[in-house]
């Protein structure tokens, strides 16, 4: 049957589905609230039921029957098998390897995928400062796979992070190693309202592999403090089908907790 794709979706929720799209539905995925909760929750709706999640705060393997507020929501223990501790999170999941996925974001991404959510300027004596890297440092450093979703914007995309709070490739394809890493190669894919890029590891830079309906690659380069390459087999991202669309609206953030841009459903 043909795809009815649909023509009313904001960017926002496009973002969403299309992070949701790298998940399977054997992967463990480890992630906090915010939008990377959204791309979850409609993974596990639709084309990954088998999602096995790992909240930070400790719930394991959650069915979650909308998103949250917070990670100390009381919905995110719904259905869970265990709810656990930060401690067995990080250390007993993330640490030993058993985590497919990690969902990360920050206030600075750079062209080797490094995380800065720490401050701007002289950490000593910053001019912002922010929450801070949580568990988001063991999960960059541990975890094969790391999904950023994030708007954007000349600002979140300097060609240097002012502070690595969670590594990507430090300074190039062999930076993980020699700050002494397990994971050497992790696959990392930033999901915007403009693009997808990953990693090419063989450069350890950002590359454009897919862009946004109606975006075009200048319009990256304009938003953008270093200048990613481009993939040879670039191609655009699919729109959402009208089912989607009302699966994310009408079960995943009925109450707009994160998707602010779209009409709330009706009560």
């Amino acid at each position: 049957m043909e795809k009815q794709y649909s023509d009313n979706y904001t960017r926002e929720e496009l973002m969403a589905i299309e992070a949701s799209r790298f998940i399977k539905s054997t992967d463990t995925v480890i992630l906090g609230t915010g939008l990377p909760m959204v791309a979850a929750i409609f993974a596990q709706k639709t084309h990954a039921r088998g999602i096995n999640f790992v909240v930070e705060s400790g719930s394991i393997d959650p069915i979650l029957p909308s998103v949250p507020f917070t990670v100390a929501d009381p919905i995110i223990g719904y259905r869970a098998i265990k709810t656990g501790s930060l401690r067995e999170v990080l250390g007993c999941l993330v640490q030993r390897g058993l985590v497919d996925i990690g969902f990360l974001g920050g206030a600075e991404i750079d062209q080797f995928g490094n995380i800065n959510s720490t401050c701007i300027g002289d950490p000593q004596n910053p001019k912002v400062r922010f929450p801070g890297s949580g568990g988001a440092n063991c999960i960059a450093s541990c975890v094969p796979k790391i999904l950023i979703i994030t708007q954007h914007e000349k600002r979140r995309f300097p060609a240097k992070v002012q502070f690595i709070t969670s590594p990507g490739y430090i300074d190039g394809p062999d930076g993980r190693k020699k700050a002494g890493l397990k994971v050497t190669k992790p696959e990392i894919i930033v999901v915007t309202d403009l693009c997808v890029m990953d990693i090419d590891a063989s450069t350890g830079r950002l590359k454009v592999t897919k862009l946004m309906p109606g975006i075009t690659v200048d319009q990256v380069y304009q938003n953008t403090r270093f200048r990613p390459a481009v993939s040879e087999h670039m191609g655009v991202v699919e729109p959402p089908t009208e089912d989607e669309v009302r699966i994310l609206r009408e079960e995943v953030d009925p109450k707009r907790v994160y998707l602010k841009d779209c009409p709330k459903t009706p009560r």
